[in-house]
């Protein structure tokens, strides 16, 4: 087992502030983020049941649903508390960081990283990551990486209504401008938010192939967002959601509208 080599505010964040095991399923947005997910991968996973390591993968959100079709996972995280929530994810799960994989070279068929980039605001380290990934993943086989989305603030607190107030204007702007959210400010974590263009260009400097950069929530998931801000009415199942859905679907073919989307996945191959 690897000795976890991330900041202690990103541990303390997720092991006392933020809940990681709701995020996915307690809004509408979070909903239309794990549905994208779910599909966007099954295009493009090995068939069952291939390999899969799920590297940052929390709670065991994915691993759960990845279990259930039938997939071999190993799930590792740098939270304790998500290690132990993965417990019943079906998979076996290990405190390791992505920098630093205990994994033998080429033994998974499929690696993901649908978590550690978010965290990693130095080049250098997310460079590691990813090399660690395309060791760790077996020839021709599949790396899918999943980033936060350079403009999601913005569309999020436009959403909250909170882009007015000083301080969330202050930490948008620099967002926008650095792609970085900085420790200690409030409301989140350390972390990183690049472009698609970004994100598809560390890809391949990291030695990948056919790199796509999918949306994931698509252009519509922050008029899910705001309504449910403002109404207190979950809008998980209902038509606005479905709308959302065939929103993100019908924009694939449209790579201007990336920059709409909270979050991106870069599937490549080894």
């Amino acid at each position: 087992m690897t000795i976890p080599r991330v900041d202690s505010e990103i541990i303390d964040f997720y092991t006392e502030t933020f809940d990681e095991a709701t995020r996915l399923s307690a809004s509408a947005d979070g909903a239309l983020e794990m549905v994208r997910t779910q599909e966007l991968l099954r295009r493009h996973l090995p068939p069952a049941p291939a390999a899969v390591l799920d590297v940052g993968g929390g709670p065991g959100a994915h691993a759960r649903w990845l279990t259930a079709d039938g997939y071999r996972g190993h799930l590792v995280d740098p939270v304790a508390r998500h290690v132990d929530q993965a417990a019943s994810a079906g998979c076996t799960a290990e405190t390791g960081d992505a920098r630093d994989l205990s994994a033998d070279d080429g033994s998974y068929d499929a690696v993901l990283l649908l978590g550690p980039l978010y965290h990693l605001p130095d080049r250098a380290d997310r460079d590691q990551a990813l090399a660690e990934a395309r060791r760790v993943a077996a020839p021709g086989g599949l790396v899918a990486v999943a980033a936060i989305n350079r403009y999601a603030s913005l569309f999020e607190h436009t959403a909250t209504t909170w882009l007015d107030r000083e301080n969330v204007h202050a930490a948008v702007t620099d967002i926008l401008a650095t792609g970085v959210h900085e420790s200690g400010r409030k409301g989140f974590t350390t972390a990183f938010f690049p472009t698609g263009p970004q994100l598809a260009e560390e890809m391949r400097a990291a030695g990948f192939h056919d790199v796509t950069v999918h949306a994931i929530e698509g252009p519509t998931w922050s008029l899910l967002k705001a309504t449910e801000q403002h109404t207190g009415t979950s809008l998980i199942g209902t038509p606005l959601f479905n709308a959302a859905l065939s929103a993100a679907r019908a924009a694939e073919p449209y790579p201007d509208l990336l920059a709409a989307s909270s979050h991106l996945l870069a599937v490549a191959r080894v």
